[in-house]
C-alpha cells in the first residue's frame, strides 16, 4: 500500500499543475518589479541631482575666477603680464575673464578665443526646468563647444564672466552619471533583495503552501489530513487560508454525503424491487376483497385500493428521484377541495389527537396540475404540520393545535396555503430549507419531504416558499400557474 502510494507521488498525473520556475514565478516577478521600481525612483532623483551638480561645477569656476579677478583688479592701472595671464587662465580653466563693474566691462585675461560661442549661461537666476534641460544638453551634445558663463561676485554688483571649453564639464557630468548609475544598481539590488526575501517569507511561501495543499487535496479529497491548516494571522492570506480550509471541509462533508446517498440509493433500489412485488400481490388481494358483499368492506375497499395504487406509484418513482429526475407532470384540471379531503383521510387524524383540521378551499376551485404529484406535495406539508402539532400537544396541553388549508385563484394562478399553529420551524431548518438530508425539522428527519415538494412544484412552473407570519406556527404557500394555451388549440376546441 505504501509502495503504491509512493509510486503515485513520484509519477505525477498529466493534468497536475506544474510549479513555476523562479523567473516565471511570483518570486522572480517580485524581484524584477522591485528592481524596476527602485531604479525608476533613482532616475527621478538623478535628473535634478545632475542639474545641481552642473550648476555647482560652474559656480566653482566662477568663484575661482572671481578670486583671481579681485587680485588682478587691485593691481590696476598696471597691465598683467602675459605669463601671469596664462597661469591665471590655466588655474581657472578658462579662455577669458571679464569683470563688469560700475557699468564698465574690463578684460582681465584672455588666451586664444574660439571662433564661436555655442552657449551662454546666466547663473544669476536659473529655473529648475532650465537647469535640467541645460544639464542633459551638455551631457548628450557637449564636449567640443565654447560656452560663456557669467554670474555675480558674492553680494556685490560686480559680475564675473568666463569663456570656457565644456570638455571638462561634460567629462565631470559623465563621471557623475556613471557613479550615480553604479550606486543606484548597488542600492536597488541590495534593497530589492531585502524586500524580496521579506515578501517571499510573508507572501510567496504561504501561497506556495496553499497551492501545494490544493494539489494534494485534488488527489485525495476524502482524506481528513488533506484539509488545509491555515495560519492564525489577520491578513488577507490568513483569511484566504481559513476560507480554503472551510471550503475543503464542506466539500469533504458533501463528498461523504454523496457517498452515503449512493449507498442508500443502491439499498433503496433493492428494497424497491421486492416492495413492488409485494404491492402487486396486495393489489390482487384488494381486487378480490372489493368483490365481497360486506357493506363495510365495500365502503373501505376503494380507499384501500387508492392507497395501494399510490404506494405502487411511489415505489416506481423512487428510482427516478434517485436519478434526480421526476416524471413530467400529467396535468389536468383537478378539483382541489376533493384532493385536500383525500389528504385528510390519509393523515388518519384520530380522536386522541387534539388537532383541528380546517379545509377552506372553495368547492368549485380547480387547479391545472398533476393530481398525484400535487397530492404528494400537499400531503408532505400537512404531514409535517401534523407531526409538529402532535409533539406540541404532548408537551403543552392548553395550546391551540390547528391546521388550515386554504386556496384561491388569482387570474391564471392558484395560490394554496398550508398554515398551522405549531411551534414553528427552527433556525437550522430555515437555513437548509428544501435541502435533502439537511432541512429536517424533527429529530431524525431527513428533509426529503420538502425537497420532493419543491421539485414537484417547480416541475409545474410554480413556486413554494416559507412565509413569515405574525403569530405562532408555520405557513407554506404554493403558487401554480395554469398552462398557457396555444391559440390554435383554443380555436379548435371552441370551434372559433
Amino acid at each position: 500500500m505504501l509502495r503504491a502510494s509512493s509510486r503515485k507521488t513520484q509519477d505525477a498525473p498529466d493534468d497536475a499543475v506544474a510549479v513555476p520556475g523562479f523567473l516565471s514565478g511570483l518570486s522572480g516577478r517580485i524581484l524584477a518589479l522591485t528592481v524596476v521600481i527602485i531604479m525608476s525612483a533613482e532616475i527621478v532623483f538623478f535628473v535634478p541631482s545632475l542639474a545641481s551638480m552642473r550648476l555647482r561645477w560652474l559656480d566653482d569656476r566662477l568663484s575661482t575666477a572671481a578670486a583671481a579677478a579681485t587680485v588682478i583688479d587691485g593691481l590696476q592701472p598696471q597691465v598683467l603680464p602675459r605669463a601671469l595671464q596664462d597661469e591665471t587662465l590655466m588655474a581657472t580653466g578658462t579662455k577669458a575673464i571679464v569683470l563688469r563693474k560700475d557699468g564698465a566691462s574690463q578684460l582681465l585675461a584672455i588666451t586664444d578665443m574660439p571662433p564661436e560661442i555655442s552657449k551662454t549661461y546666466d547663473l544669476t537666476d536659473v529655473g529648475p526646468v532650465e537647469a535640467v534641460v541645460d544639464a542633459f544638453d551638455e551631457l548628450l551634445f557637449g564636449g567640443d563647444r565654447a560656452i560663456r558663463v557669467f554670474g555675480p561676485i558674492g553680494d556685490s554688483d560686480a559680475i564675473i564672466e568666463l569663456v570656457i571649453s565644456d570638455d571638462e564639464l561634460r567629462h565631470a557630468l559623465l563621471v557623475y552619471a556613471r557613479n550615480i548609475f553604479l550606486l543606484s544598481i548597488l542600492l536597488s539590488t541590495f534593497t530589492a533583495m531585502l524586500i524580496f526575501f521579506r515578501l517571499n517569507a510573508i507572501l510567496v511561501r504561504p501561497l506556495r503552501r496553499q497551492i501545494a495543499n490544493m494539489q494534494a487535496f485534488s488527489d485525495h479529497p476524502d482524506l481528513p489530513e488533506s484539509v488545509y491548516r491555515p495560519e492564525e494571522t489577520t491578513d488577507e492570506l490568513g483569511i484566504a487560508g481559513r476560507h480554503l480550509a472551510s471550503m475543503q471541509s464542506e466539500l469533504q462533508k458533501t463528498l461523504r454525503q454523496q457517498k452515503r446517498l449512493a449507498e442508500l440509493g443502491l439499498a433503496v433500489s433493492k428494497i424497491n424491487h421486492d416492495m413492488r412485488n409485494i404491492l402487486a400481490s396486495a393489489q390482487l388481494m384488494s381486487d378480490r376483497i372489493a368483490g365481497t358483499d360486506d357493506p363495510v368492506v365495500r365502503r373501505v375497499a376503494p380507499k384501500l385500493l387508492r392507497a395501494i395504487d399510490r404506494a405502487a406509484a411511489y415505489s416506481r418513482s423512487v428510482l427516478s428521484y434517485g436519478q434526480v429526475s421526476e416524471a413530467e407532470p400529467k396535468r389536468e384540471m383537478v378539483g382541489l377541495f376533493e384532493l385536500i379531503n383525500d389528504v385528510h383521510d390519509y393523515l388518519e387524524l384520530s380522536a386522541e389527537q387534539p388537532i383541528d383540521w380546517v379545509n377552506r378551499v372553495p368547492e368549485e376551485l380547480k387547479v391545472d396540475a398533476d393530481p398525484e404529484q400535487l397530492f404528494r406535495v400537499v400531503f408532505n406539508l400537512c404531514r409535517n404540520s401534523v407531526q409538529a402539532l402532535t409533539q406540541q400537544a404532548g408537551e403543552k396541553r392548553d395550546t391551540l393545535n390547528c391546521l388550515i388549508v386554504s386556496a384561491q385563484r388569482h387570474g391564471s394562478v392558484v395560490s394554496l396555503s398550508v398554515d398551522d399553529t405549531g411551534p414553528g420551524m427552527p433556525q437550522r431548518a430555515r437555513e437548509n430549507l428544501f435541502a435533502a438530508f439537511r432541512g429536517g425539522v424533527r429529530s431524525g428527519g431527513t428533509g426529503l419531504g420538502l425537497a420532493i415538494a419543491r421539485e414537484l412544484v417547480l416541475a409545474h412552473g410554480g413556486t413554494i416558499a416559507l412565509v413569515e407570519k405574525a403569530g405562532q406556527g408555520t405557513l407554506f404557500r404554493i403558487e401554480i400557474p395554469d398552462r398557457p394555451v396555444a391559440l390554435e388549440n383554443w380555436r379548435s376546441e371552441t370551434g372559433a
